[in-house]
């Protein structure tokens, strides 16, 4: 029977590894879970004629106009405005967000883009499982059938 340290796979430690990186990941999404439901950004635009605030999702919840300045813009000068400042708020929001969550330790898993949706949540379990279950018989062609339809 081989000894642990020669060179053979351990499975007690690859299992071990896998289980804390998803532990890390979950904490990484708890504390997701919190700045979405209590950050706040809020971003002015830069003649000051507006402000916005954005939850931790980057939405926008609240929308300031700041005295009568606004009223003497052109509309798509206004556009404009509003615009820049929506989208200054949205990048603000996500350089947090993405803050937060970091490098993450599986390769190939973007927690950012699950953050603002743009990654499928049961990618994100495929790339988090798919290393201890590789090589298992029927998993390989299992996720094929689903890739494939």
């Amino acid at each position: 029977m081989p000894e642990p340290d020669s060179g053979v796979f351990d499975l007690d430690r690859m299992a071990a590894d896998a289980l804390a990186t998803m532990e890390d990941e979950r904490r990484k999404l708890g504390e997701l879970g919190k700045l979405w439901k209590e950050e706040r950004t809020t971003v002015r635009a830069k003649d000051q004629s507006l402000a916005m605030t954005f939850d931790g999702r980057g939405e926008l919840v609240d929308l300031v106009f700041n005295g009568d300045r606004y009223r003497g813009l052109a509309p798509a000068q206004l556009a404009s405005v509003l615009v820049e400042t929506l989208q200054r708020g949205r990048a603000q929001s996500m350089e947090k967000m993405t803050e937060l969550m970091g490098m993450t330790a599986v390769p190939g898993l973007d927690l950012a883009g699950l953050a603002t949706g743009k990654v499928d949540p049961q990618e994100m379990v495929d790339a988090l499982l798919a290393p201890m279950l590789e090589g298992i018989d029927g998993f390989d062609d299992r996720k094929k059938e689903q890739r494939d339809g």
